[in-house]
């Protein structure tokens, strides 16, 4: 209903995970980047297969709502040609039930027993199937991986029978590759010693933290940029201090508070969220939650500081002549402080990050048809340009083949927001489609606020 009050085309703050939507926090960076090299890793052909990534377990985990579904949803839209993936999202299932829906996620059959019989199939069945499957899918070259949301639901016995699935392999590399997706408990049940063996199988643990009050602000930027949203933002910025504080920087709880808040600023016929119609919001999406008491407030690394000063007040009643009460106790009850401002980062070298280099951007705009006449049309040149920034040699003729930039990673996709670009912040080229067909590659190397 707000969406043109604010010239909006969409919902910015839908709680679906949809891949458009994804705001790329340094740890969702991480995550996704590592989940991708954990496939194309282990997607090579030929012998060069026994040093791939592939087998064994990568743990994904995160507080509800900090945006694992849509990670994962993201990395499902971001999967190799050859990559067969099997996605289980209800993983309240019995062992059996658990082999039979893997094997109907890769469209496998269980295989027979010896004879015709009308029993229902087996756990061998079901491994015997997978397991042939498997074998055929390595010798093409392709591979497979298994995806588990909720997995903090599996019972041990299911997740002993993953192990027992990571068994399935050659004798150069595994032929499953598990990734557990799930809630902070599913770290504190891999550290039960019943299934220490599992947890020692698991090679790339991530954790999704809420984000901080800047991150706040560039995750409501960035979804109402998705959404066709420009110019300033509408919400003031003790209204964005109000809803980090209302909703810990978890995304969920963003998106919901962020939607009633707009339509209560509709409901009024204003422009801006105030801190009056956040917490008139978040009233009535947390309900008694949206005022929360002063330890739920406190970050954890605030407790030992308030126990300080707490300390200190009584040993001030009890014995004024005592004198504690310190700067560092002082500290602990004043509010947070102001964000810092939310404006786009500038790209640094990945090559320096200790001491990042400047470059310099020349500020007179020249036409675009005459910048595009100067685009060189061969990635080869356009390498040459980039490489400098990373501090790389430009005389590699593919500098993106596997192995080439090792141990760099050469990250490539297509349909890229101008929001996702200033996520990635890094040094990259652009590929550009020009109106008679061909193509043509900028060099990207500084962003401003305006060009």
């Amino acid at each position: 209903m707000y969406a043109a009050h604010f010239g909006l085309e969409q919902d910015p703050f839908s709680i679906a995970p949809d891949p458009r939507y994804l705001f790329m926090s340094e740890r969702h960076r991480e995550a996704l980047a590592h989940l991708l090299f954990g496939v194309s890793g282990s997607s090579e052909t030929g012998t060069a297969q026994g040093t791939g990534t592939g087998g064994g377990f990568v743990l994904l985990t995160g507080d509800v709502g900090t945006g694992k579904t849509t990670i994962c949803r993201c990395f499902l839209e971001q999967i190799p040609p050859g990559c067969h993936v099997a996605y289980i999202f209800n993983p309240k299932l019995s062992v059996v039930e658990l082999l039979q829906t893997i094997c109907e996620e890769f469209h496998l059959a269980p295989r027979a027993s010896a004879s015709a019989s009308t029993q229902s199939p087996t756990v061998k069945d079901y491994i015997d199937a997978l397991n042939t499957f498997l074998l055929a899918t390595h010798a093409q070259g392709q591979t497979c991986v298994l995806i588990i949301d909720e997995a903090q639901n599996l019972h041990p016995d299911v997740l002993e029978q993953l192990r027992l699935l990571t068994n399935l392999e050659t004798s150069q590399r595994k032929l499953l590759q598990i990734v557990l997706i799930g809630q902070p408990e599913l770290r504190t049940m891999l550290q039960q010693p019943e299934l220490a063996q599992l947890a020692q199988r698991v090679i790339a643990r991530f954790h999704l933290d809420a984000l901080s009050a800047a991150e706040t602000v560039q995750y409501i930027s960035h979804r109402l940029s998705i959404a066709g949203h420009t110019g300033p933002l509408p919400f003031d910025d003790a209204a964005l201090r109000s809803i980090h504080r209302l909703t810990h920087g978890i995304p969920r709880r963003i998106n919901l508070l962020c939607g009633r808040a707009l339509l209560g600023a509709w409901a009024h016929g204003s422009a801006r969220v105030t801190p009056a119609i956040a917490k008139r919001a978040a009233k009535e999406v947390f309900g008694a939650e949206s005022t929360p008491s002063l330890v739920r407030r406190m970050r954890p690394a605030s407790y030992v500081l308030a126990a300080i000063a707490v300390l200190a007040l009584l040993l001030l009643v009890l014995r004024p002549d005592v004198k504690l009460w310190s700067e560092t106790a002082q500290r602990a009850t004043e509010p947070l402080a102001k964000p810092p401002s939310a404006s786009p980062p500038r790209i640094a070298s990945p090559a320096a990050v200790a001491t990042p280099r400047a470059f310099p951007v020349n500020t007179t705009l020249a036409p675009l048809n005459t910048l595009l006449g100067q685009l060189p049309r061969d990635p080869n040149a356009a390498w040459e340009t980039l490489a400098p920034r990373w501090s790389l040699s430009a005389s590699a003729a593919k500098p993106c083949d596997p192995g080439t930039l090792a141990p760099w990673e050469c990250y490539q996709t297509t349909g890229l927001t101008l929001p996702q670009l200033r996520q990635l912040a890094r040094p990259g080229w652009v590929k550009l489609r020009l109106d008679d067909g061909d193509s043509a590659y900028a060099t990207l190397v500084e962003f401003t606020d305006q060009t």
